[in-house]
């Protein structure tokens, strides 16, 4: 017993109070919600404790892993994870008219989960490799080593999963030192090329497009998931109605409400009060994430937790627009709040590389 504690003391001394109290609070809002949303499925309820168990397991193993070893595993696992996308788009099982999974007899799994970690790894491995030499080829590079998956998880069809992954690798080479000049060029091509990315889009993405700009017209179809949303946060007022009291919940008028329409749950349950506290919770997880990106002594460091606090900040973002009405619906969820353990686990494991980012600073001197 007492190697036991002893074991356990070490393993959690890398640990950021901070980063582990915030999340804690976070999921204990989530498991209130999902209990609510869920109409208290023991099924699901015991699912989510489940998942939280293991991801917060996840993130205590990954927060006493040292950087210097971190930095080692990006280049194997980006190339495991483009050679799985490469297998999901020759051998992937098809669901709901998308080929995103990947099925090997004992487990399914999608790689593009995969590819949320990696990637940024991999460039961070990349840029402190070359810190001393940095050019625009390896900026050139960089931008290859992120066309590569985001070409291929964009050919699933999945777009939601495509543009946060864009997203993030965009932030690891702005963060590297990407010059203004080049981001703003990228940004005139990107709005000179839109009419060409609407034609090359399916129907029903075109469809979520336009259901942002009158969700009326198709009222009972592609229009559904944002009238029933908005109605729910909307008619929670101030202070909401009240845990488990929402209509909008209660009466199964929410879709897909303990995944990616969470928000919805809350926001008719806790009203606009709560929607501030949820806000202020993420928010300061990024803050505390970007104080240790600014802490962090070395190249590789700094670019990971950086990056993984803006990728917190983009889901939340884009969770919330969708859910509220004022960005198209692209199947993002809200992190550490909505059901589902390999976005859980992903997130969390995540907020461990950013402990031990902050945890290990004299090991990643050396």
């Amino acid at each position: 017993m007492p190697r036991t504690s002893h074991w356990l003391l070490r393993g959690l001394r890398h640990v950021d109070g901070i980063l582990l109290t915030l999340a804690l609070l976070v999921l204990g809002i989530s498991l209130a919600v999902v209990t609510s949303a869920s109409g208290q499925s023991p099924v699901r309820i015991s699912g989510h404790l489940v998942n939280i168990g293991l991801a917060l397991a996840v993130m205590v193993l990954m927060a006493n892993v040292p950087p210097h070893l971190l930095s080692k595993v990006g280049p194997p696992l980006y190339a495991a994870g483009v050679v799985l996308l490469v297998g999901v788009a020759l051998f992937g099982e098809i669901r709901n008219g998308a080929r995103r999974w990947l099925d090997l007899g004992f487990i399914a799994f999608q790689p593009s989960e995969l590819l949320k970690l990696a990637l940024p790894l991999m460039l961070a491995w990349y840029f402190q490799r070359n810190e001393a030499v940095l050019r625009a080829k390896h900026f050139m590079v960089g931008g290859i080593l992120l066309l590569v998956p985001f070409l291929l998880i964009l050919r699933q069809p999945d777009l939601g999963t495509a543009l946060m992954l864009g997203a993030s690798g965009f932030y690891l080479l702005f963060f590297a030192g990407l010059p203004w000049k080049v981001i703003l060029g990228g940004a005139t091509l990107g709005a000179a090329s839109l009419p060409v990315v609407w034609g090359l889009m399916h129907d029903y993405q075109q469809r979520r497009v336009l259901m942002l700009l009158d969700p009326a017209s198709d009222p009972l179809g592609a229009g559904y998931h944002i009238i029933q949303s908005t109605i729910a946060i909307g008619s929670g007022g101030l202070f909401g109605k009240g845990w488990m009291q929402g209509t909008q919940n209660q009466l199964d008028f929410i879709p897909e409400r303990t995944t990616d329409f969470i928000y919805a749950v809350f926001g008719e349950e806790f009203g606009y009060a709560g929607a501030i506290l949820l806000v202020g919770l993420y928010l300061a997880i990024v803050a505390r994430g970007l104080v240790i990106a600014a802490r962090a002594p070395t190249l590789f460091g700094r670019l990971m937790a950086a990056t993984l606090s803006l990728n917190l900040f983009t889901y939340v973002f884009v969770n919330m627009g969708m859910v509220s009405g004022i960005l198209p619906v692209v199947g993002v969820p809200l992190p550490l709040m909505s059901y589902g353990g390999t976005a859980l686990v992903t997130l969390l494991l995540g907020m461990g590389i950013l402990m031990s980012v902050a945890t290990h600073r004299q090991l990643n001197k050396s």
